[in-house]
């Protein structure tokens, strides 16, 4: 069996598809973003949601998960349904930026009635982002470097969650908790652009 090489253009992104490329970079940004302030989420709960305690938090977090859960297939299926992939970016791009302002939205909750909309918010951000990110990478992973390609995404998303969430902690430390959500949405917001270029690859084809 011949073992195919793995270049060290791939580790640094030269060496893949274009598209997949400015995805990983996008995810880069928006999944170390969302990782600066999940650590913390409780003890953000806790300090700004009158009547907080451990039934909130995991109250929050489950109607954050049961309303991606309940949506994510019917939105994947109803992308494959469609052709073409201007409806994939679209929502893609759309939602990504929706996603990127939703943290702003935890600077004007005060109840924990507020922050279940919010949380209910966001996981249908994420059920309709996440399909169409996902079509999208796996049409476009280049041949014989699937594995190669996946790899690269988890390894890069996976460290730069780990450096910003040490950030996210430093910040929260150092500035308070207001300061770091802005810097969570601005970093999410860039990631989100990060996948404007992608249009000019998907839509010559």
């Amino acid at each position: 069996m011949k073992i195919r090489s793995k270049s060290a253009r791939d580790v640094f992104l030269m060496g893949i598809n274009p598209v997949v490329r400015f995805l990983i970079i996008s995810d880069v940004l928006i999944v170390g973003a969302t990782g600066m302030l999940a650590p913390l989420f409780a003890l953000f709960i806790e300090d700004y949601i009158v009547g907080s305690n451990a039934l909130v938090v995991s109250v929050a977090m489950g109607v954050y998960l049961l309303s991606r859960s309940l949506l994510q297939i019917p939105v994947a299926t109803l992308i494959d349904k469609i052709k073409g992939e201007k409806d994939d970016f679209a929502l893609m791009f759309i939602f990504s930026v929706l996603m990127a302002l939703i943290p702003l939205l935890y600077l004007i909750i005060k109840t924990p009635a507020q922050l279940y909309i919010v949380q209910a918010l966001l996981g249908i951000f994420t059920a309709i982002t996440y399909p169409s990110y996902m079509a999208i990478f796996t049409r476009h992973v280049d041949k014989h470097k699937e594995g190669t390609e996946w790899g690269i995404y988890y390894t890069m998303t996976d460290l730069g969650t780990a450096a910003l969430a040490v950030i996210g902690g430093y910040v929260a430390d150092s500035f308070g908790f207001p300061q770091l959500i802005i810097l969570v949405s601005a970093i999410s917001l860039i990631g989100a652009i990060a996948l404007a270029p992608i249009r000019f690859y998907l839509f010559k084809r």
